[in-house]
């Protein structure tokens, strides 16, 4: 019984030594660059490496693309205030036609003064509390 139970033992000593060598060559292939789950960690650290660049410069560029955005906009309401200001100079001057058909009156002062009293006869409820230069040139006022 003795010799059987040696027997069995060394079986099973023999069993798991021949185990421990075939997880000892899996081991290795398993962790080798190449194939195994080294190569998978360096080929996903290189590509990480590589986004974290490309992102890197994305924010660059968009940074970049704001700064060019925020400068043109300045520029354009610049230009749109410039415009806005010229519209409004452009409403005080008198129409191509009117000019056209109007004949030459030079205004004198007692001429300007004769207009600014009757401008003052017309009722508080019919004048207009604005009056444009071309409207009083004109005798209209409203």
């Amino acid at each position: 019984m003795q010799m059987a139970s040696d027997i069995l033992l060394g079986a099973g000593a023999l069993g798991a030594a021949i185990y421990c060598m075939v997880l000892a060559r899996r081991l290795k292939r398993f962790s080798t660059l190449e194939n195994g789950v080294g190569g998978a960690v360096a080929v996903l650290s290189v590509q990480v490496d590589d986004m974290t660049r490309t992102l890197d410069a994305a924010r660059k560029a968009a940074g970049e693309s704001s700064r060019t955005l925020t400068d043109l906009t300045s520029r354009a309401e610049a230009a749109a205030r410039k415009l806005e200001l010229m519209m409004a100079s452009l409403h005080d001057l008198p129409d191509a036609g009117e000019v056209a058909n109007a004949a030459p009156e030079a205004m004198t002062e007692a001429r300007q003064d004769a207009r600014w009293q009757e401008t003052a006869k017309v009722p508080q409820a019919e004048a207009p509390m604005f009056a444009t230069r071309r409207a009083a040139s004109r005798g209209v006022l409203g």
